[in-house]
């Protein structure tokens, strides 16, 4: 299944794994690699010292293609724009924010820059900066959010850019997939399928939350300060909702959620911690490898587009 995007990455597959912060680390990143995806380390808010190690250790795992997300509020994103550099790295995601300022340099390295963007206005800005293509993420994902839908925002973006789009929020299946192809992207970016993959590290309570979530189950915390978060429901999202709605500052409020994302990843605390997971976790039913999901989801959209003819 060959798309522009797949000839751009070197990739068999149009399926790039999200970049998620204390999800996204080697040994995913290589299993997704390894089965003909994109798989991508999340450099999140860690320090450049564990991204390169990161990286390292993804190559002891896989010799296909691989990428890094930045993100570039990071106190630590300049010191890892130039890890990725250093470090031979091929293709760059970025999101939170405009990779402007390491563009050039990223170029002069070869490195593929994809941008994540929740709006036209910033993909046509992405395009003019030299992004080589841009994952337009609609408001179904899980974790910091946008407003558009991926059905409403695909196909503006689709129509404003001339480079590829990869369409992200809401896709975990063939189907997913289908739609994406049929909106005009090229490939999709899906988080919350891999978080529950054999080989994430994401402890199990809270991939046995992402399978018995229902479509109702998450929530967006954070609208009133600019800053929408999408996670399942819990003790968290409710405090969290009742001292927004009780006017809290900003300040306030991110202090309450201070590492909850890592108590709820690591240590597997579902009910105090963050369990970012989008909208379509309610269509995620079970466990497999990241080579069962990939294959599952490309024999499903092949079967789909095949017979796509016989709806018409």
């Amino acid at each position: 299944m060959q798309t522009d995007i797949t000839k751009l990455l070197g990739i068999e597959y149009p399926i790039i794994q999200g970049g998620m912060a204390w999800v996204a680390e080697h040994h995913l990143a290589a299993a997704v690699s390894e089965a003909g995806g994109l798989g991508l380390i999340g450099g999140a808010n860690a320090p450049a010292d564990v991204i390169r190690n990161e990286i390292r250790e993804t190559r002891k795992l896989t010799s296909k293609p691989f990428g890094v997300n930045v993100m570039l509020m990071s106190p630590h994103a300049e010191d890892i724009a130039k890890v990725v550099v250093e470090e031979g790295i091929k293709v760059v995601t970025t999101g939170a924010g405009s990779p402007e300022k390491y563009m050039k340099m990223w170029k002069e390295a070869g490195i593929v820059v994809i941008p994540v963007v929740a709006s036209v206005a910033l993909a046509r800005r992405m395009e003019r900066t030299g992004a080589d293509a841009v994952v337009a993420e609609g408001t179904e994902s899980g974790g910091h959010i946008g407003e558009a839908t991926t059905m409403t925002l695909v196909p503006q973006v689709v129509d404003a850019i001339d480079i590829p789009v990869i369409a992200a929020g809401g896709i975990a299946d063939g189907r997913g997939l289908a739609a994406a192809f049929m909106l005009g992207a090229k490939a999709v970016q899906m988080g919350t399928r891999f978080v529950v993959a054999d080989e994430s590290i994401v402890n199990e309570a809270y991939k046995d939350r992402i399978i018995v979530a229902k479509d109702i189950d998450s929530a967006v915390t954070g609208r009133s300060h600019g800053h929408p978060v999408r996670s399942l429901r819990n003790a968290m999202t409710r405090e969290y909702s009742k001292l927004e709605a009780e006017g809290k500052s900003f300040e306030e409020l991110e202090y309450l959620t201070l590492g909850t994302l890592r108590k709820a990843v690591i240590e597997g605390d579902i009910v105090h911690g963050t369990v970012m997971a989008g909208q379509i976790a309610g269509l995620v039913s079970k466990k497999q490898s990241a080579k069962e999901i990939i294959d599952e989801i490309i024999s499903e959209a092949t079967n789909l587009l095949k017979n796509a003819g016989s709806l018409v």
